[in-house]
């Protein structure tokens, strides 16, 4: 099986070779820990510790809190940290400036065989679930119990599933413990066959550790930088896509004329964009400043590209109005609306949000939030909260008071990979 794998991912990165190199050449992306990806882990790093793995930059978010947790209740045991993307091992790095963090190796058998045999780890946890074959046949090899925390499944993903069940069957076989967000998700893996003793419900971890008060030192260092007025009305347009930036910025356009005081942050959702959105704001005319080139005065500008790095989060915190982008084109589905709902800002998303299906749900249902359609929509809901003061406090008292109610997921999340760790140790004894 590990060679059939080998080869068909050999032709798939032969394929896609040329484009890959015309990227690497463009951005840089895709150099850094190439080895390392290809080849598996060279050099030293800790052994038999815990494994972690987030993707991407929300992932790594995501593990700050769970890995926080599991050290204050497991001292003695090291950590190891990776991720895929660059931007990823950057926040990484910044976050657990104590770990060893690195780059997850691609899926040929002899790099993940050279990663597990360098790491040796007691536990592999995999942050909502990055599944890759050989390396999750690797693991069950070398007897390594392999857990998904804060597990979740869109419909699509589950369509997707059901066309080849006996092959997902297979996949989810390879993993000890499902740790789900919900029973809606922990329904979807069960659908597919897996034994329920392996499922357990433990809540969203997202909702755990986010930031809620707006006076935290980080948010009051971006109002100082961003020189944000107590009369500025701030609507931040955060993690977008194309093309959201463009929708957002003309929805600002018409209603600054109206509003003066209206200032929009728009914040792209990949660092490759960032020159994009930068040349989309210069054609207009409009005067706009980046947070990562100017200082002081020269932020106070009533439109922000936002072009930096892990300051999405206590950003959200100066937001009056907080649109959550990734909804609005169809491809995407949604990104995390739970921060800004944290911080008592009016949220608003568009139609497609599969990939936080059940937050954004219970958001609506609990009128904290606001769905829209489209671009006119989004007009529309921007200037009602805009004129209504009433009901933008009313939504954002609701959001942060849904927040607060959902959390505790982190302990139980621990609670079930000591279980792990211990009945390991008791199979090995």
């Amino acid at each position: 099986m590990s060679w059939l794998l080998n080869i068909v991912y050999f032709f798939f990165l032969l394929f896609l070779s040329p484009w890959l190199i015309y990227r690497a050449l463009r951005t840089g992306r895709y150099r850094r820990g190439l080895s390392d990806k290809l080849l598996g882990l060279r050099g030293s790093s800790p052994n038999e510790a815990i494994w972690f793995h987030g993707v991407s930059v929300g992932e790594i978010h995501l593990l700050r809190q769970v890995i926080a947790a599991f050290r204050r209740r497991h001292p003695d045991l090291p950590c190891a940290v990776s991720t895929t993307t660059e931007t990823g091992y950057d926040e990484a790095k910044r976050c657990f400036p104590d770990l060893f963090v690195f780059f997850f190796p691609f899926d040929f058998s002899w790099s993940v065989r050279r990663a597990l045999a360098a790491l040796a780890p007691r536990l592999i946890v995999l942050a909502e679930a990055e599944l890759w074959p050989n390396f999750l046949m690797a693991a069950r090899r070398q007897g390594i119990p392999v857990a998904v925390i804060n597990g979740r499944m869109s419909p699509r993903s589950l369509k997707r599933y059901l066309w080849v069940k006996p092959l997902a069957r297979w996949l989810f076989g390879h993993i000890d413990l499902l740790l789900m967000q919900t029973e809606h998700y922990a329904r979807a893996v069960r659908i597919l066959g897996v034994e329920p003793r392996r499922v357990a419900v433990t809540g969203n971890i997202k909702f755990d550790g986010v930031l809620a008060e707006r006076r935290n030192p980080r948010t009051r260092f971006l109002r100082e930088a961003l020189r944000v007025k107590d009369d500025d009305f701030i609507w931040i347009a955060g993690s977008t896509q194309a093309p959201e930036e463009e929708i957002a910025f003309d929805v600002w356009l018409k209603l600054h004329k109206e509003y003066p005081k209206l200032r929009l942050f728009l914040v792209p959702r990949h660092k490759e964009r960032f020159e994009e959105v930068a040349h989309l704001l210069a054609r207009s005319g409009v005067d706009f400043a980046r947070r990562s080139h100017g200082a002081g005065s020269d932020l106070n500008k009533p439109v922000v590209l936002v072009d930096t790095i892990g300051e999405l989060g206590p950003l959200w915190g100066l937001a009056d109005v907080a649109f959550v982008g990734g909804s609005l084109d169809g491809r995407r589905g949604g990104q995390n609306m739970i921060e800004p709902a944290a911080f008592g800002a009016a949220v608003i998303f568009g139609p497609y949000v599969w990939n936080f299906a059940e937050t954004a749900r219970r958001l609506i249902d609990a009128r904290a939030a606001c769905q829209i359609a489209d671009a006119t929509q989004l007009e529309t809901a921007v200037r009602m909260l805009l004129e209504d003061g009433r009901e933008r406090h009313r939504l954002g008292d609701a959001a942060r008071a849904f927040v607060v109610g959902q959390q505790g997921a982190t302990e139980k999340t621990i609670a079930r990979l000591t279980d792990s760790i211990a009945s390991r140790r008791f199979r090995a004894a």
